[in-house]
């Protein structure tokens, strides 16, 4: 499994490296396009970057301090698309839930409304 930091780091370099193609990506840029909230300092990145190699996520050629020459592997944006169709399908489930609830108020508002129509026809005759 997979944590939030690392799929992030994942994923901005899938839009990196489109393709599979090397790329050479600094550190710093990687950080920049990390939301504020979870921000890492370089070591951490390093660190992530170190991980998603050891996973097999991607490969990198060379690194130099702060630079990388990384490309994203197949099993790399495996994994991104897997949690992408695992988001559809929650959110399918979602809507599939809101619409069984919305078709059974709408049953028991038009329901309630029936009874209260036939009654007040009843009082009138």
């Amino acid at each position: 499994m997979i944590d939030s930091k690392s799929k992030l780091v994942l994923k901005i370099l899938a839009k990196e490296c489109s393709g599979g193609s090397y790329k050479i990506v600094e550190v710093a840029d990687i950080i920049m396009a990390m939301p504020k909230y979870l921000r890492a300092d370089s070591e951490n990145v390093k660190h992530i970057l170190t991980y998603l190699e050891r996973q097999g996520m991607i490969s990198i050629k060379y690194d130099d301090e702060d630079v990388f020459c990384i490309a994203v592997l197949p099993y790399g944006f495996e994994i991104l698309e897997e949690n992408s169709m695992k988001k559809q399908e929650k959110q399918a489930q979602n809507i599939n839930f809101f619409n069984i609830f919305l078709c059974f108020f709408a049953a028991l508002f038009g329901t309630v409304l029936g009874i209260v129509v036939c009654y007040f026809l009843i009082k009138l005759f």
